[in-house]
């Protein structure tokens, strides 16, 4: 008997999605920053057992759009609450359970099994907390099962795994038993240079920007890189450059290093940055960075 399925995540902007997923792959899938819409896309990991095949699938934050990147963004999440077989709604102490209540009622209407992960449970002060946190998601989606976590301390994690297994249909698998992700190499370089951009620059400054590679050319032991940053007007190509170059070199560096941790090679990383203007809102545009399909 064989076992495979997809579980999505979903959930609103900054309840830690991207850092659950990377906990239940064991590898770093997807980028992880404080700042809400780190998530531009669906990213997919998939972790292989010989009888077991789980496709994790990562989702942008659901947020109300305000251009058209924004669209697509949400198109990616309601997407997910199609072809889940299972499907993990993620929450965490902060937020206000009913937060986007028309997403939240679409996944009241699902009929595949829905597991409520409250996370960041390390804030809380007691048990009394936590209880009525259950109590009250158990009145928005009864129909789910709830399991508190921490999953950037990796507590309850074992819990949330096991029920995922039991829940998982008999199915052959869907991908290569050797396949990590659906992404291509170069899709994960575009997503390191996006963090540390995220981390390097303030305000609405990494929204307006897109990473494109150029050139990925691999060999045994040296990978040569040349990526464009995109962003939408020239006061912002100023910013992004620095004085002197200073705050894209720092990006560089900061990303170099770790895509050298990512592919284990020496890279050679060499960074552009261009203005095209409202790209955001640019159907043409998405289209080429992959937000659209055709």
């Amino acid at each position: 008997m064989h076992k495979s399925g997809f579980v999505n995540i979903v959930g609103n902007p900054n309840v830690g999605k991207s850092t659950l997923m990377n906990s239940l792959v064991g590898e770093r899938i997807s980028i992880i920053t404080s700042k809400a819409q780190t998530t531009r896309h669906r990213i997919m990991g998939i972790v292989n057992t010989d009888d077991m095949q789980i496709v994790y699938s990562d989702t942008p934050g659901v947020l109300k759009p305000n251009y058209k990147l924004q669209e697509s963004m949400l198109g990616f999440s309601q997407s997910a609450l199609v072809d889940a077989d299972i499907l993990l709604y993620v929450t965490d102490t902060v937020e206000t359970p009913d937060k986007n209540a028309e997403f939240l009622d679409r996944v009241a209407k699902e009929h595949m099994p829905v597991i409520v992960i409250i996370n960041k449970i390390d804030l809380l002060k007691g048990q009394d907390e936590l209880e009525k946190l259950v109590e009250k998601w158990h009145e928005l989606l009864p129909q789910a099962e709830i399991i508190p976590i921490s999953a950037m301390l990796k507590f309850n994690i074992d819990n949330l795994l096991k029920r995922i297994k039991d829940l998982l249909p008999e199915s052959p698998p869907f991908f290569d038993k050797d396949a990590l992700t659906d992404k291509p190499a170069r899709f994960f370089v575009n997503e390191i240079i996006r963090e540390k951009i995220l981390l390097t620059y303030d305000k609405e400054i990494p929204y307006a920007c897109e990473v494109v590679v150029e050139l990925f050319k691999e060999s045994d032991k040296r990978i040569d890189i040349s990526a464009v940053i995109y962003v939408e007007r020239d006061s912002q190509k100023g910013i992004i450059i620095g004085k002197g170059g200073s705050a894209l070199k720092r990006v560089g560096s900061l990303a170099r290093k770790d895509i050298e941790a990512f592919f284990d090679k020496q890279v050679f990383l060499q960074l552009y940055v261009k203005v095209e203007k409202d790209w955001r809102n640019r159907e043409n545009k998405l289209r080429t960075f992959g937000y659209l399909n055709d």
